[in-house]
């Protein structure tokens, strides 16, 4: 039987090429000007996952490369 993934965690994660687990930073949604424009710069860039968090990741997103 086929594995269902996690849609929450399949919204929030992308796989690279190589396999690492892309994201994007948190905080930049709303309430924007309270933010300066330094912290709002910096929450424009992705992320990748460190490797103790990529287990995690993989057991929510079965078929993930």
């Amino acid at each position: 039987m086929k594995m269902k993934s996690k849609k929450a965690a399949a919204k929030r994660f992308k796989f690279s090429a190589t396999g690492k687990i892309k994201f994007k930073r948190a905080n930049k949604r709303h309430i924007l000007s309270n933010k300066s424009s330094k912290r709002k710069l910096k929450l424009r860039a992705g992320g990748y996952l460190f490797e103790g968090d990529r287990r995690h990741v993989h057991r929510c997103l079965p078929y993930g490369n």
